[in-house]
């Protein structure tokens, strides 16, 4: 299952919408890679969380934290203790024959293989936490079938996605605990993990001009908007 070359955006510290709005503009963007796999990694510029798509607004959190609805499902994620990526697989690529949860697994197989060669005890889940209420889950408090957790059952990464015609959005959370706090260490150990399970290499890849300006006017317009954080409105084009 590989193309053998895979695009890598190391990205920098941005606001919560323009972190989502890049990743929503990446998916629809699968046409200019030339069939590639693109990873992006990335920081949050001030403590933050974010939501699944069609989660309750967390408004408990607010005081502490800027909050950001995904346009990915999953629950409540803290942006302040972990490395956040993303994946987008062009339409046609093999893994997008996968149906979620398979491809859930093989992305958590791979960084679960990698965790172990640092010496971290870890195992995918095999069921989620039972009568958890989707609406409200804590995403490290609440693990999901084919997440990573520790043996004790607490939770090391999770992920969530969107299936579109353009292909799939794949948005993952680390603990940085899982590589003893170090957000560069935990990077350099969730590439190698890809490598290794894909068998391919990556291509340093940097946004042009346009696309970053195109996402910081999408953020403010749409991911930083009242309208899509507390109540999931959102319509452009004529789709919600």
């Amino acid at each position: 299952m590989s193309d053998c070359e895979w695009l890598l955006w190391r990205d920098d510290a941005h606001e919560p919408w323009f972190n989502m709005a890049a990743d929503e503009l990446l998916l629809g963007a699968t046409a200019d890679f030339a069939g590639k796999v693109m990873i992006r990694l990335y920081r949050w510029d001030r403590k933050a969380v974010s939501f699944g798509s069609s989660q309750i607004y967390p408004a408990e959190l607010e005081k502490d934290y800027t909050l950001v609805r995904r346009p990915t499902g999953g629950g409540v994620v803290y942006h302040d203790i972990d490395l956040t990526y993303t994946v987008v697989v062009p339409p046609g690529h093999p893994i997008t024959k996968l149906d979620r949860m398979e491809s859930y697994r093989i992305f958590h197989r791979a960084l679960l293989a990698e965790l172990a060669r640092a010496g971290v005890a870890a195992e995918l889940a095999r069921e989620g936490t039972p009568d958890v209420e989707r609406a409200t889950m804590r995403c490290f408090v609440s693990p999901s079938r084919f997440d990573v957790v520790a043996p004790d059952g607490g939770k090391y990464a999770g992920a969530a996605q969107r299936r579109t015609r353009m292909g799939i959005l794949h948005q993952g959370s680390i603990l940085l605990s899982a590589a003893g706090g170090s957000w560069e260490q935990l990077a350099g150990e969730l590439l190698d993990s890809l490598k290794k399970e894909f068998a391919v290499s990556f291509r340093e890849w940097a946004p042009s001009p346009e696309f970053l300006a195109a996402a910081a006017a999408l953020g403010e317009r749409k991911y930083a908007s009242e309208d899509w954080n507390r109540r999931h409105l959102w319509e452009e084009d004529g789709a919600a």
